[in-house]
């Protein structure tokens, strides 16, 4: 059965983790997400799946390639063009890349599902296509019910009592939400669906097809279904994920590496001494990580490979991505860093090096890190106490 993951889109909600990392590769404990997506498609029999690719778009395919290792089989749309020798992308909306991929061969002749790349799902897929058949429908979307606080992060949907989609409600205020019932970005379309979509022009399934459809009173359905989503579609969004797999509420995410201590998961040859570090669970820390003595960690937390956590740092409900070095007294509480910034879990991020403060977090890697100054030290403790040198440093 055939298949496509959105991976076209820039990731802008997620910046400044999708400057060099395209969203559907974000790490899930060192996993991309799309792997995830992947696992699910083969599981329910859907092995032939196209990839609409653009912004970074060589990070997904030298990883995923023709899909061999993952046990199905990837064909790539690259949305973009070559300009002063520079590969850009140009992404031409959701409906617009299965026209395109339509347009070139056509490789839809049957019914196939949709899926956006920036979120871990465990729907049963199976059930979902019994639904959307059932119904008689040439579209189905999955949809999901939320608590009636949350509505307005979400695109809400309208049905009538049969189920067929009346209308859309993009992030409406809570008092103006019309259902609970939101769009999961999960899609079940017949090749029919291919004929509302014009040829050549940038076209989103959501705001533009979706409409259309409505419109033409076409077999449009709502498919509510009880299963685990977990968007990380915005940094909030992230952070929040990687705190549910760690604490155990994703079942199809187990926390990799050896349990060395209760909560306390390391990948291959950490370098730490747990009887002298103030740990408290449920934390992972990647392979070839280096942890002093001194130092003090506080789950839900993730530090990936190769990081260097220096004595008298404090790690507390963060997320350190490969290769950081946290200095000596810093203390991050619910932080995010990630090469050269240090962000919130609202998103807020600022440039460690525009800063000057890349002697306080900086790369692993690098042999010139230095003693701050003096300027150095006031400069660290004008950004607050969750990012400071202590005292002691």
């Amino acid at each position: 059965m055939k298949a496509m993951i959105l991976a076209a889109g820039k990731g802008t909600r997620v910046r400044p983790i999708t400057h060099t990392t395209p969203k559907p590769m974000i790490p899930i404990l060192q996993k991309p997400v799309m792997e995830f997506l992947l696992e699910l498609l083969r599981q329910h029999g859907f092995d032939e799946i196209m990839v609409n690719v653009s912004h970074l778009a060589e990070e997904i395919e030298n990883y995923f390639r023709d899909g061999q290792r993952f046990g199905v089989q990837i064909a790539y749309s690259f949305e973009g063009r070559i300009e002063d020798g520079e590969l850009l992308g140009d992404a031409i909306g959701s409906a617009g890349g299965l026209k395109r991929i339509q347009d070139f061969q056509p490789f839809f002749d049957d019914t196939f599902v949709v899926l956006c790349g920036d979120a871990l799902i465990d729907l049963d897929l199976t059930e979902a296509v019994r639904r959307h058949k059932q119904k008689g429908a040439m579209a189905s979307l999955i949809t999901k019910r939320v608590p009636r606080d949350q509505v307005s992060s979400y695109g809400v949907v309208v049905t009538d009592d049969d189920g067929r989609v009346r209308s859309f409600q993009e992030k409406p205020a809570i008092g103006e939400a019309a259902s609970d019932m939101i769009n999961t970005g999960i899609y079940i379309f017949e090749p029919e669906v291919l004929d509302f979509i014009p040829s050549g022009e940038p076209f989103d399934i959501g705001s533009d097809l979706f409409p259309k459809l409505v419109e033409a009173e076409a077999p449009f359905y709502a498919l509510p279904m009880e299963f685990e989503w977990v968007d990380i579609g915005k940094v909030p969004d992230y952070w929040q994920a990687i705190r549910s797999v760690l604490q155990g509420d994703v079942r199809q995410v187990q926390i990799p590496g050896k349990e060395v201590r209760p909560g306390i998961f390391a990948g291959l040859n950490v370098a730490a001494d747990w009887d002298k570090i103030s740990v408290q669970g449920p934390i992972y820390v990647g392979g070839m990580t280096r942890i002093e003595d001194g130092a003090t960690i506080i789950g839900p937390a993730m530090i990936g490979p190769s990081c260097h956590i220096c004595a008298g740092a404090t790690i507390d409900n963060s997320i350190i991505f490969d290769y950081s070095r946290i200095g000596p007294g810093v203390r991050l509480v619910e932080k995010l860093v990630y090469g050269r910034y240090c962000v919130d879990r609202n998103g807020d991020h600022f440039d460690l090096q525009e800063a000057a403060l890349d002697w306080l977090i900086t790369d692993a890697r690098r042999q010139d890190v230095a003693s701050p100054s003096p300027q150095q030290k006031a400069m660290a403790e004008l950004l607050g106490s969750d990012l400071a040198l202590s005292q002691a440093g």
